[in-house]
């Protein structure tokens, strides 16, 4: 058991991180600034350049590293097919286009300072990437992602972490062929290429055959702690099978979630998975904070501060020109090219394993890690301040551009059991598009034939049903038969998405007055229009014409309704004081009987002997006005 001085040593860290976090990031978001800035500066604060509160940067750094590792498993998981296919113009155009001319003039700054051919490579691609945090953050607080240039944006971004895991694969290839001095670095060069494609491919072969069955049968379980530690198992230890074959953890997380993109069970694995990487993801950047070289940056602050106005200026004027290439009109294009001006996170993965590797000296390195880490510092206030002078002037018009799909559905339906199965064949028949989901297992693969997008997870979750698009959505369904579990959903649905339109199915009366009290705007019985529907066919088997019987229906339904009403506003007494402890409603007669009701034995005569002399009772108590609650 571990001793109190061990405790000792571990909290002070901990505590300083995370106090840096919960001052930093709130200050830079009232600054109108990103979170990932107010990480970024904390860690400068706490670093050894500030108040050296952290003893060790580099062990937090390592940990750290794990933030990317989960970033890069949430944009696999985010990498559907049908994505790429509706934006390829974009992506595979605008991308590629911005990440070979960025690489070109920034590595040919460096080679024109005296570097070698490769580290000039290396360093142009790194600071030729985008940090993708930042980048959506100011898009997404802009409400722009769903604009032309947001798109175009965020389509460069897309192609640009995918370009990353192509990148890592390259780095130990251009490891070998920059040791000239190494004759047999081709021989080398391909077994490492056959060691990883056949990790490659043992990977892809067990994600595409086991990991369903795999999350299937832990679903079934129903523990839900357990379905957490198995996406991080699968996550990271994918990760590590590709950094023992030579390639990046990072690369291994991409593969584990572009493997898991199609799952059923992918929006439960992002919504177990966010916690762990928005944490880690801030520790990462603080990280990055505290490893500015502080004495780097006061030997060689001009050559710094120069360089980082020049590699922003550089990528804003290229940036710029692609995009009015690609049919932006300058306003736009000049806006995402300021989104697109800080180097991205992961030149504080390709640097390091770059210098590990032998292509980039220490002293490259150091100043090209405080270049990238300036640029995400300088990067978004500078496009702040942008938008801030260029809102002032009126947008042009332009065409749209290559667009994502919208992969949303219109209706969101939780639960698929047997009520959700006979709604979602109305939604099927008129062409609706609709996203399910359902915890059980069984159900999952019950909808996997309709055509829907469908994905495991709890309903009853905020962060569930933020992953499945709930707030694009036009209208949720709520079809489980847990009545407590459709009340909490429909008072998250209220507090966190008030635009959504709530239409839940009730269990019982009780329920549906709790449901009319809480304003959702249909609910209905499960058991009503089923009821009705055979009553009407017994009524005309009974020998009633077809028009009576459903004018005898519409009447039934009619006092139905009328009386929900009245119990709900408390103007009959079983229903007065449901909701402050007064008995359960109970089935009263819509129509006046014509007698009363007889018993046939002597066990009926007991109970409605009993039954009587307490709604008696309950009769004087009403008329005495001594009705509790």
């Amino acid at each position: 058991m571990a001793g109190a001085s061990t405790h000792a040593s571990f909290l002070p860290p901990v505590l300083t991180f995370l106090s840096a976090a919960v001052i930093g990031v709130p200050v830079f978001r009232a600054l109108g600034q990103s979170a990932v800035l107010g990480y970024l500066v904390a860690g400068v604060i706490i670093g050894p350049f500030g108040f050296s509160l952290i003893a060790e940067p580099e062990t937090a750094a390592s940990v750290a590293e794990l933030g990317v590792v989960l970033l890069l498993f949430i944009v696999g998981l985010e990498l559907q097919i049908s994505r790429l296919v509706s934006m390829r113009r974009d992506i595979f155009g605008l991308g590629t286009a911005q990440l070979v001319v960025c690489s070109l003039a920034l590595g040919s700054v460096g080679a024109w300072m005296g570097l070698s051919p490769s580290a000039s490579i290396v360093i142009g691609i790194t600071l030729a990437l985008s940090a993708t945090a930042v980048a959506l953050q100011l898009l997404e607080e802009r409400g722009d992602l769903g604009t032309p240039y947001g798109g175009r944006s965020f389509a460069v971004l897309l192609f640009q972490d995918i370009s990353v895991v192509a990148i890592l694969a390259l780095m130990p290839l251009l490891a070998s062929a920059g040791g000239g001095g190494n004759a047999g670095w081709l021989g080398d060069a391909l077994r490492s290429t056959g060691t990883v494609g056949a990790a490659i491919v043992a990977v892809v072969l067990v994600g595409r055959y086991g990991l369903n069955p795999f999350f299937g049968l832990l679903a079934a379980s129903g523990a839900r702690e357990v379905m957490t530690a198995a996406a991080l198992l699968v996550v990271l230890g994918t990760a590590l099978l590709m950094e023992k074959v030579g390639l990046s953890m990072a690369m291994g997380a991409f593969l584990a979630g572009v493997l898991l993109a199609e799952s059923n069970f992918r929006h439960q694995l992002e919504a177990d998975i966010e916690p762990f990487r928005g944490m880690l993801l801030g520790l990462f950047f603080m990280s990055v904070g505290m490893s500015i070289d502080g004495n780097l940056l006061k030997a060689a602050w001009p050559s710094l501060f120069g360089a980082t106005a020049a590699a922003i200026l550089i990528k804003v004027a290229l940036v710029a020109g692609l995009f009015r290439l690609f049919g932006s009109p300058w306003l736009d294009a000049v806006r995402g090219a300021a989104i697109l001006a800080p180097a991205g996170e992961f030149a504080f993965v390709l640097l390091p394993l770059a210098s590990g590797l032998g292509i980039i000296d220490g002293a490259s390195t150091r100043f090209a890690v405080a270049l990238a880490a300036l640029t995400m510092l300088v990067g978004p206030i500078a496009a702040k301040a942008l938008d801030g002078v260029l809102a002032r002037r009126p947008a042009e018009p332009e065409p749209a551009p290559d667009t994502i799909e919208n992969a949303e559905a219109r209706v969101l339906v939780i639960g698929f059991g047997r009520f959700g199965q006979i709604l979602t064949q109305v939604l099927l028949a008129e062409g609706v598009s609709v996203t399910v989901i359902d915890k059980d297992v069984d159900q999952i693969r019950s909808a996997s034939r309709f055509g829907f997008r469908i994905f495991y997870g709890d309903g009853t979750r905020l962060d569930v049903l933020r992953a499945a698009g709930i707030g694009r959505a036009e209208l949720l369904c709520i079809c489980v038969d847990d009545a407590e579990a459709a009340l909490k959903i429909v008072d998250i649905v209220h507090e966190e998405f008030a635009s959504v339109r709530t239409y839940v199915r009730s269990y019982d009366r009780t329920h549906s007055i709790a449901l009319m009290n809480r304003d959702v705007d249909y609910q209905l019985r499960e058991t009503v229009e089923s009821a009705l529907a055979f009553g009407r066919a017994t009524l005309e088997g009974l020998g009633v014409a077809p028009e009576a019987a459903a004018a005898t229906l519409a009447d039934v339904r009619k006092r139905d309704v009328a009386r929900l009403v009245l119990q709900q506003a408390g103007a009959l007494p079983d229903g007065s004081g449901w909701m402050r402890g007064a008995p359960e409603i109970k089935p009263e007669p819509l129509t006046a009987p014509k007698r009363p009701s007889r018993a046939l034995n002597a066990e009926t005569r007991d109970i409605i002997g009993t039954e009587r002399r307490e709604a008696a009772t309950r009769t004087l108590e009403t008329q005495d006005g001594r009705v509790d609650g």
